[in-house]
């Protein structure tokens, strides 16, 4: 019964320590980019919009489908690092705790 109790506490701790990281981890900001640094796109922690700037030498007419794909490279690394960020966060949530290789917690 001692086991059980100290099972609980600890998952009880365990997931008061997961709402900090979920809070710590929306309030974090990644930037990404793309296109030798003409596109930065910040995202959030969750993966919505901060911010955007463009180099304005892409900002003519005929350099409208190249800005479009430097758009998309620049958010996918940003949330890239987003979740790279957010993995690093987790294993020092779950240090010691022997959780199987690939499961996920609630995020």
């Amino acid at each position: 019964m001692k086991d059980i109790m100290g099972m609980m506490g600890k998952m009880q701790e365990m997931q008061a320590k997961m709402e900090e990281m979920q809070i710590e981890i929306e309030n974090t900001v990644v930037e990404g980019s793309s296109g030798g640094g003409m596109v930065y796109v910040s995202l959030s922690g969750k993966g919505e919009l901060k911010g955007l700037k463009i180099d304005r030498s892409l900002l003519q007419p005929e350099e409208g489908e190249i800005l479009e794909d430097l758009i998309i490279a620049a958010h996918a690394d940003a949330l890239a690092k987003a979740e790279t960020a957010k993995q690093e966060k987790m294993k020092e949530l779950t240090a010691g705790l022997p959780i199987p290789p690939g499961m996920k917690l609630p995020f």
